[in-house]
């Protein structure tokens, strides 16, 4: 079914008008009726990645969005869209320090999304970004933009606008991408760069598991491999982390629900990446990532714990390398966290930031020094106790 507003677009582009219109979607059968166009116009920004596809940001919003109400602001000239700011209306709830609505990006929280940012069509940039700011501006929403890349993201640009209209900019580090560039090189290559004990155990490992086993690694090819390895994948992952007190990626229904849906969304454009190690037949290992672009993003992992000495973990990462070389990947993202054994493969990270803005108002004033507050007392905490402590308080 075409949404009311790609019906205006066409009778804009008939008209010849010429002006800016900047609109706010509130409405889910409008974001739904949006794919074609907003797919086309990420394809023409520098933001382009699989987490701002509306095949993530649908989905996400379809099962994660929770209490949220969704508020996302296009910008068209002559119809055709130029920019969407992908945000929601988050309302305040117990335990959170803004006590007030704030506006976030779609994406944000449970689903480990990355280089989220405003998507915005190449050459429209300046004047795209003022007519965000202006809509954000009349709001006066403390605002709050996370995992945002360090450089170059047109969030950035939107915080300069804001303020020269006095908001206030806080701008924060958040955590690391480690990223491996593979374009040119062939595995022989990669290995040889990696440290010395490293290859060694990895070549080592494989060489052990093909003697002890007869070893498949398959890639899910169609839908009935792909709810197979999905059903394989949650439980591998959940047997993992229990024996560390639990994992909360596949905790809910609605959790579940996502990947499961944008799982099948990314087989249907040709993005899946979803491997299953088998060793004589049973399970061992399985991996979940996409291919979108030139890049392999790297995304949830599990292995059975009964497996856990021949190091399944790290054979199925080095073939899902190898994997996605072979495929002709120009790199491979292994996504937001510092964990040690990510560096083991990858010398590269990208650093991701949290944007919070402020408007002049008495709320922005309160929510900063809530904010500042809260963050006073955190590095308190870890002074005290520790960060072991103090991050588990934290999750708690």
């Amino acid at each position: 079914m075409r949404s009311a507003v790609a019906q205006r677009s066409r009778a804009a582009r008939a008209s010849g008008d010429d002006r800016l219109v900047v609109e706010r979607i509130g409405e889910t059968a409008a974001f739904a009726g949006m794919r074609e166009e907003w797919n086309e116009l990420l394809e023409a920004s520098t933001s382009n990645c699989l987490f701002l596809t509306w095949e993530w940001l649908f989905t996400w919003w379809h099962h994660l969005s929770s209490t949220r109400t969704l508020s996302l602001i296009t910008v068209r000239r002559a119809g055709r869209l130029i920019a969407i700011l992908p945000v929601a209306v988050r309302p305040p709830s117990a335990g959170r320090l803004v006590p007030w609505p704030t506006l976030e990006f779609l994406g944000t929280g449970v689903a480990g999304s990355d280089y989220l940012d405003l998507i915005v069509r190449r050459g429209h940039e300046r004047e795209a970004l003022v007519a965000v700011a202006d809509a954000v501006a009349t709001e006066r929403r403390v605002t709050l933009l996370t995992h945002v890349p360090e450089h170059g993201s047109h969030a950035a640009g939107l915080a300069g606008a804001l303020e020269q209209r006095r908001w206030t900019m806080w701008r924060r580090p958040l955590n690391v991408c480690p990223v491996i560039p593979l374009r040119g090189r062939s595995w022989r290559d990669y290995l040889e760069s990696l440290g010395a004990a490293h290859r060694y155990n990895f070549q080592r490992r494989l060489k052990n598991l093909n003697k002890q086993f007869e070893v498949r690694f398959e890639a899910c090819r169609s839908e009935r491999e792909r709810r197979e390895a999905m059903d394989v994948l949650v439980d591998l992952h959940n047997r993992r982390w229990r024996e560390r007190g639990g994992s909360a990626s596949f905790a809910t229904a609605e959790r579940r629900a996502f990947y499961d849906d944008v799982s099948r969304l990314a087989l249907e454009r040709g993005w899946l990446r979803l491997f299953v190690l088998r060793l004589d037949g049973q399970p061992a290992a399985a991996l979940h990532g996409y291919r979108y672009g030139d890049t392999f993003s790297f995304y949830q992992a599990g292995f059975e714990p009964d497996f856990a000495r021949y190091s399944v973990g790290l054979v199925t990462m080095g073939l899902t390398i190898k994997s996605a070389i072979d495929d002709g990947a120009g790199e491979y993202d292994l996504l937001h966290g510092d964990e040690a054994y990510k560096s083991l493969w990858a010398r590269q990270t990208r650093d991701l930031v949290r944007i919070e803005l402020f408007p002049p108002s008495l709320r922005g004033r309160l929510s900063r020094l809530a904010l500042s507050a809260s963050r006073t007392g955190r590095r308190a905490a870890r002074r005290i106790l520790g960060d072991v402590i103090a991050d588990r308080l934290s999750r708690a």
